[in-house]
């Protein structure tokens, strides 16, 4: 820490001398935590509770170490280590290897194809690309992969995987799982290394839902859930709200003083 504040002296020194422009040598300053022992304490050589990298390189890979430290948790907390955490995350590398290659011949599958996405396709890759980009250029690394995570599940259970949607998931694993990333790229019959490769960018139209799902709640419980096109107008989802079979039996009988829709989220019904 001592480090960060002699930083911090030695620019306001240079600032007071007029060789430097700015008051501050930071805008924002991030500590990042420490990685403790599998107990939960400080790694040190005296309690023998040290994780040699070389070691779990050796066993797991690069790419698996450098991604679990990531997926750990917030870049600022401290956090323990467990070895059956990276086995998790080695398990989740090698479910990408087979998103896109056969295990056996190391070859792209024939599901991998050179054909248009169709929509839902779409929809999953570009929500893929906002989460992850945002959260990237946030330092949410650990929400950014778990975003990754759900793509390779959607993804896993399709026949058919455009060669245009996997090029661009590659491009998003590749700050966090270079090595492999590189291999995919490789194995998708590029030439030129990834590190060339434009960052996607989300496409709008596919980031907005065609439905959404709202809780209806009477005085305070929730007793349904309704699915209503996301543009739906206030009062029409008040309606909906109020004429749902599994509502009514709350309000029959009963004076209904308000109904409240909190956009996107829930009705809330007020009776007595």
């Amino acid at each position: 820490m001592l480090h960060l504040l002699y930083a911090r002296f030695w620019h306001k020194v240079l600032f007071d001398l007029g060789l430097v422009s700015t008051n501050e040598p930071f805008q924002k300053l991030r500590n990042q935590g420490m990685i403790l022992g599998e107990n939960g304490d400080k790694m040190s050589k005296s309690r023998g509770n040290v994780v040699n990298p070389d070691d779990v390189i050796a066993a797991q890979g690069a790419d698996a170490l450098r991604l679990y430290l990531m997926f750990l948790g917030p870049l600022e907390r401290d956090k323990p280590w467990n070895t059956k955490g990276i086995e998790g995350v080695r398990r989740f590398l090698d479910r990408v290897w087979r998103l896109y290659c056969d295990n056996e011949t190391d070859e792209l599958l024939p599901s991998v194809q050179a054909v248009d996405a169709d929509e839902g396709t779409l929809r999953v890759l570009h929500k893929t690309i906002d989460a992850v980009t945002t959260m990237t250029e946030d330092l949410r690394f650990n929400t950014a992969i778990s975003q990754m995570m759900v793509f390779v599940n959607e993804m896993t259970g399709r026949d058919v995987r455009p060669r245009v949607v996997l090029e661009s998931f590659v491009v998003l694993l590749s700050p966090y799982a270079p090595h492999l990333a590189e291999e995919l790229w490789a194995k998708l019959g590029h030439t030129e290394t990834l590190a060339y490769a434009a960052w996607p960018a989300a496409d709008p139209q596919y980031l907005i839902e065609d439905l959404i799902t709202v809780a209806v709640q009477v005085n305070g419980k929730v007793r349904d859930q309704l699915q209503v096109p996301a543009d739906s107008e206030a009062e029409a989802v008040k309606e909906l709200a109020l004429a749902s079979e599994k509502v009514q039996p709350w309000t029959a009988g009963k004076t209904v003083v308000k109904t409240i829709y909190v956009p996107g989220k829930l009705v809330s019904v007020v009776v007595k």
